[in-house]
């Protein structure tokens, strides 16, 4: 959906065609945003028809100011798009002004920390991340969208409609490789399921041409230990939200992260967790709602699976406090009013007087 720059104040550049978090986080921020009546619009590739866009030929216009404002701002989540931001506004004298969200659990490099430096406002996505932040910065924790991960509510919803043999569904979704101990999760399957009858394992998402080959070994594992019909790859998944349904308890076993927002997607679903410490998931996982392991470690993953295998019931339970948890703690809406204050911050601290962008 093509927007005017005329009536846009906040752009969110994506430039990158692939779906990654970072990609999802837009999705599903833009049209809140927008409901909450801030003038946002992407700008980039590979996101849904439906968000408000800008074209390409609207930035040669950023020299002009937006009604009522002295500047847009430039919100980027990418170094790329913080080295377009700095040349429209230092180069080429644009009227914008730079805002970065920071999700790295690591040291920046020389070039990142280049370009944070040259940023007006840096946020930062959880306590763990702005630790590496060497600039002023506010931290705000991503949310999840409560309308569109939500618990079963009919019998269709639940793991015995999807077809697949068992009476309950552990799930790990997420591009498959290495990082994301996807090969964790197979060797806990492999030792815990047959003890476990009644329990499935399914594994859904995007494997790359640069990881296909530890997608191979993972399924000739699982092939040698005769298991092809307990652990189930579905692949890339469009309608991931109903799979999150059909789970009864779900694992994030990555070996690094920069955020991770399946947990918070599964724990809407009212699905009990069990993840490694890698991002921001020691940050997500409330009391009662899951288990944290350290990152790697496959003998302390696998003995946090086995205490939800043994005992569905209390699995079960968990999963309810879990969507309590996620529904108080994390609404993307909260996220939303959060990164409204940082703007409006951003746009009074010019000295000429101007409206806010957003009143919550």
């Amino acid at each position: 959906m093509l927007v005017s720059l005329s009536e846009t104040v906040v752009i969110a550049p994506n430039f990158k065609k692939r779906l990654s978090g970072v990609t999802s986080t837009i999705v599903h921020l833009i049209p809140l945003q927008r409901a909450q009546g801030v003038h946002i619009a992407t700008l980039g590739m590979g996101l849904p028809d439906y968000l408000p866009q800008l074209s390409w030929s609207s930035l040669g216009h950023l020299w002009k100011q937006p009604p009522g404002h002295p500047f847009r701002i430039w919100h980027a989540r990418r170094n790329v798009e913080m080295i377009v931001g700095i040349i429209m506004r230092d180069i080429l004298c644009m009227k914008v002004r730079l805002i970065f969200t920071s999700a790295s659990q690591r040291h920046h490099k020389p070039l990142t920390r280049w370009l944070i430096r040259r940023m007006d406002r840096v946020i930062a996505t959880s306590v763990r991340s702005s630790s590496y932040l060497k600039v002023p910065h506010t931290v705000i924790m991503h949310g999840v969208d409560l309308e569109y991960f939500t618990p079963p509510t009919t019998k269709k919803n639940e793991f015995l409609a999807s077809g697949i043999p068992g009476k309950y569904a552990i799930g790990c979704f997420g591009r498959i490789r290495y990082q994301k101990g996807t090969d964790l999760f197979v060797d806990a399957m492999i030792a815990l399921l047959p003890r476990y009858p009644e329990w499935t394992a399914i594994i859904a998402g995007r494997t790359t041409a640069k990881h296909q080959k530890f997608e191979k070994a993972l399924k000739e594992k699982i092939a040698a230990a005769n298991m092809m019909s307990r652990i189930i790859f579905l692949g890339e998944v469009r309608n991931v939200h109903d799979w999150y349904q059909h789970l009864t308890l779900y694992v994030a076993p990555s070996r690094n992260e920069g955020f991770g927002l399946t947990p918070l997607e599964a724990m809407a679903s009212q699905t009990a967790v069990v993840t490694s410490d890698a991002g921001a998931y020691t940050e997500l996982v409330g009391p009662g709602s899951g288990t944290v392991v350290p990152a790697g470690n496959g003998i302390a993953l696998q003995k946090a699976i086995e205490s939800y295998l043994a005992d569905p019931i209390q699995t079960i339970a968990a999963g309810r406090i879990a969507l309590a948890h996620v529904r108080s703690a994390f609404p993307l809406i909260k996220e939303v009013i959060a990164i409204h204050a940082v703007y409006n911050n951003l746009l009074m601290s010019s000295n000429k007087p101007k409206d806010a962008l957003y009143n919550p």
